[in-house]
């Protein structure tokens, strides 16, 4: 009777250490959740529903996109952060956390301990928007209105510590604008808002800005890369008129620091794939995205630099939460 209680200890040792390691090894078994830090139609949930679609025909299992908006991505990281560390739930990481992990001074998550990172995946840059209504072809065309009337001109953000305020904010700097922030929970309220003619301008990723370039509904005055792109090369770059400007955004996957190292080795050759796959090069360069394909420990690096970089930016500008 000793030695069966014993030999039922020691069973129900093993099976609470297996399965974990079983499912390590099976993964993944059942559906994954990616949570994306912005809202429906922003230029974040567009990159992620593309490489969300390619690794569920990787992985065999459905990927559901879960769009988790505001405070400058910290509301989807918060959220993963608590999430069980068993790879079933992705957060898509992109340059407003390395913002907000300056910007915001009570988080309760840090996106380098409490996160383990599997990779970025991609890249992006901005384009400058007017309404029509202004009147202007030219960023120095803006910038002389602006000037000529301090305080009247307002423009849109995806929300304080977002990419797309950070855009607008060293734009504002550099260029010593008064202009009135218009904070909206995500990309895609913001350029609704400049659709509507309700804000004046707007820095949006040229993956959702295009289009309505393209049908004239929208100007585009500059891009934010460092250098012209080369489909695109009659559109000047913002550093043409304030020298030195450079603004461009990742994106990347990372999960909760305690994911298995097998789970985290599936999913990085995973994401390696899907950017690989001919059909999101194809749509990449169709929305003007860049495919990167990283390690985790180069993530890891580029991500720690880049937290410094924001908080160079943020105490050089001012730069505070509203």
């Amino acid at each position: 009777m000793r030695w069966c209680r014993i030999a039922v200890i020691c069973l129900a040792a093993l099976a609470a250490l297996l399965p974990q390691d079983g499912r390590a090894q099976t993964y993944p078994d059942r559906t994954i959740n990616y949570i994306v830090p912005s809202s429906p139609g922003s230029s974040p949930d567009i990159v992620g529903r593309i490489i969300a679609e390619a690794l569920a025909k990787i992985l065999g299992q459905p990927v559901v996109v879960l769009n988790r908006a505001g405070a400058g991505g910290t509301i989807a990281a918060a959220v993963t952060a608590k999430a069980p560390a068993d790879g079933y739930t992705l957060l898509q990481a992109n340059t407003n956390h390395s913002f907000s992990q300056t910007l915001y001074k009570n988080l309760s998550y840090d996106i380098e301990k409490d996160f383990s990172p599997i990779g970025r995946f991609a890249s992006a840059f901005y384009i400058v928007l007017a309404h029509p209504k202004l009147g202007v072809k030219t960023l120095k065309e803006l910038i002389d209105k602006a000037k000529a009337e301090p305080g009247k001109l307002n423009y849109a953000s995806g929300g304080v510590g977002s990419a797309t305020f950070i855009v607008a904010e060293v734009l504002k700097a550099q260029a010593k604008l008064d202009m009135v922030h218009v904070p909206y929970n995500g990309g895609g309220p913001a350029l609704a808002s400049i659709l509507a003619g309700v804000t004046d301008i707007y820095g949006s990723p040229y993956a959702t800005a295009k289009p309505f370039v393209d049908d004239g509904k929208l100007v585009g005055l500059a891009i934010t890369s460092a250098q012209r792109i080369p489909y695109l090369p009659d559109v000047p770059t913002v550093a043409e008129t304030l020298p030195g400007y450079d603004a461009t955004t990742w994106y990347g996957l990372m999960v909760p620091a305690d994911t298995p190292r097998a789970v985290r080795d599936r999913l990085q050759a995973a994401v390696r794939e899907a950017v690989n796959l001919p059909e999101t090069k194809r749509r990449f360069q169709d929305l003007g995205y860049v495919g990167i394909t990283d390690t985790p420990e180069a993530f890891a690096t580029f991500l720690h630099e880049d937290i410094a970089h924001m908080a160079q930016l943020i105490k050089q500008y001012n730069l505070k939460p509203e």
